[in-house]
């Protein structure tokens, strides 16, 4: 997506997500163009100075202390949802090559969240990241690379040059990283100038405190008819249900990351997300695997939908991009998914298993227009009224609708570009030029949403707060959450996923490890007190820790 620089005037625009390649100074590329195939002579790597934190270590790093080893930089953000998909390449890496490999993450933010070391903490560890990470909260690292994308990766040979660099999620594929590190490892180790020392960095003093029933919950469904919660348990990679009052009812799936079909004991989820109440069936966006489930509640059991792991090429692009489910709504027999990775919206016709797009280009922008003509950022969230699907479009931190009468066009109500965000309540859109930066309102990465009574119900991820839509009046304002006094607890900490039951409403309060429940009415907040609900030992809780 092309993106308004947000880094120093006269920059190159940044770009972020389905990028083209990007050459940066003195690199060679994974997929050079034709009049690119000339090897460069390798350039010294600046030094990772700069950084305000480091995570995952117990000190700061040096490249001029790693010499020996190869090093792979990964230039990412938080909450792109294309710096997640090369994710688990990287780690695939680090555990083939564990004595000659070193990854390590440079987080150079785009939301001002995203800044904030607690923050950052947090989204290390819901992506489940072992390797060491710095906070470059001032794009030092990042302008001393010359990065113009996310994701970016910088390959850095034993010798402390940059060999090889590529920009953007398709160029960055297992197949190329895995070959550049094995060429650089068979030629250092011929040549005596490879260090195979294995090396341990400190993550445990990095996890969150006492071990809870919920690790990082990203969705929550109230199934009022049925007195049911259904919580995506995320980050333990299963699902909990319980009664509304958070009584143990099932626990689906066995807590470590995988996609296994069977029994609830037995099945595996990764990092499961949204999900949509039909009686006794559950279905499931399963994020990490890119598929969704089904869950039989009678039956108890789980299985994959047949052609939902759907994926697409654009043109002149090296792969398959997948298209990474994140939320689910249903609404008759149509399943509709935002589609984060894809950036659309998809349909699935529950009778027949056909699955298509509904709207969306694939393009990562805000365009409002026909439903398969108009752009969205990552849609991360889905609800309805019955004759609109509204749509959590984070990366634009934007509210979209979209008729159901496929004739209507898209339609924003709240949000204007990539680099627009903000917390400021107000009107969702003003017609006037001149008077938008002072008065209309603005979210940061909003992720959920819920409808309820003529309001849009807004889970403003990045500012911890939750906002209405007033449908009728387009205004925007503050219901819960935001900034509180030293010393006191936070209402909620970023969060994901929104959902009611009559006029009480559950909130997964993502990086708070909870769900809040509020009564919309007097406004009372209670945390749910989970009853028969074990926590899962992650596996970073027994892994041996040490150092060089």
């Amino acid at each position: 997506m092309r993106l308004q620089s947000a880094i120093s005037p006269g920059r190159p625009r940044l770009q972020c997500g389905m990028a083209i390649l990007t050459m940066l100074t003195g690199v060679l590329l994974f997929n050079p163009p034709a009049q690119a195939q000339t090897p460069i002579a390798p350039t010294p790597a600046p030094e990772l100075e700069g950084g305000v934190a480091w995570i995952n270590t117990g000190k700061p790093l040096t490249l001029k202390n790693l010499r020996g080893k190869v090093v792979i930089l990964d230039f990412w953000t938080l909450c792109c949802i294309n710096c997640m998909h090369i994710m688990p390449d990287l780690t695939k890496l680090e555990e083939k090559y564990k004595n000659e490999l070193v990854v390590i993450g440079v987080h150079s933010p785009k939301f001002e969240n995203e800044k904030d070391n607690e923050a950052l903490r947090k989204a290390v560890l819901r992506y489940e990241l072992r390797h060491p990470i710095v906070n470059d909260a001032n794009h030092k690292i990042w302008n001393a690379y010359q990065c113009a994308w996310w994701p970016t990766i910088a390959v850095i040979d034993p010798e402390g040059n940059i060999v090889a660099g590529a920009a953007g999620e398709p160029t960055v594929t297992l197949r190329t990283l895995d070959a550049t590190v094995a060429a650089l490892i068979q030629k250092h180790r011929r040549n005596r100038t490879l260090d195979e020392t294995p090396l341990r960095f400190d993550t445990a003093q990095f996890r969150d405190g006492p071990d809870t029933p919920l690790y990082f919950p990203g969705k929550v469904v109230a199934d009022a008819a049925g007195k049911r919660l259904f919580i995506a348990d995320s980050t333990h990679h299963r699902v909990v249900i319980t009664d509304l009052e958070g009584k143990k009812i099932d626990i689906v799936g066995i807590g470590t990351p995988g996609l296994v079909d069977g029994s609830f004991e037995k099945a595996q989820f990764d990092d499961p997300q949204g999900m949509a109440v039909a009686g006794d069936l559950v279905y499931l966006a399963d994020r990490k695997n890119n598929v969704l489930r089904l869950l039989n509640l009678k039956q108890r059991t789980v299985k994959t939908i047949p052609g939902t792991n759907r994926t697409f090429t654009l043109p002149k692009r090296p792969r398959a991009m997948a298209l990474t489910p994140w939320d689910v709504w249903l609404e008759g027999d149509f399943l509709f998914v935002a589609m984060s990775g894809g950036h659309q919206i998809w349909v699935l016709n529950t009778k027949k298993n056909a699955f298509i797009p509904f709207a969306g280009d694939r393009s990562e922008e805000i365009l409002d227009g026909p439903r398969l003509t108009a752009k969205f950022a990552q849609p991360s969230g889905l609800t309805s009224d019955g004759r609109n699907l509204y749509v959590a479009d984070a990366e634009v931190s934007a509210v979209r609708k979209i008729p159901y009468d496929g004739v209507s066009p898209v339609e924003t109500l709240v949000g204007r570009g990539l680099f627009e965000f903000g917390d400021r309540d107000g009107p969702g859109r003003v017609a006037d030029s001149g008077q938008r930066a002072a008065t209309e309102a603005k979210l940061q990465h909003c992720v959920g949403v819920a409808y309820h009574d003529g309001k849009v119900y807004v889970a403003d991820t990045y500012n911890s707060k939750i906002k209405t839509i007033d449908l009728t009046t387009g205004m925007v304002e503050t219901f819960l959450g935001g900034p509180v006094p030293n010393g006191e607890p936070r209402l909620l900490n970023e969060p994901a996923g929104l959902s009611f039951a009559g006029d009480t409403l559950y909130i997964a309060d993502t990086n708070a490890h909870r769900i809040q429940v509020v009564d919309i009415r007097t406004k009372a907040v209670h945390t749910l007190k989970l009853q028969g609900v074990p926590p899962v030992v992650p596996a970073t809780k027994t892994e041996a820790v040490g150092k060089k």
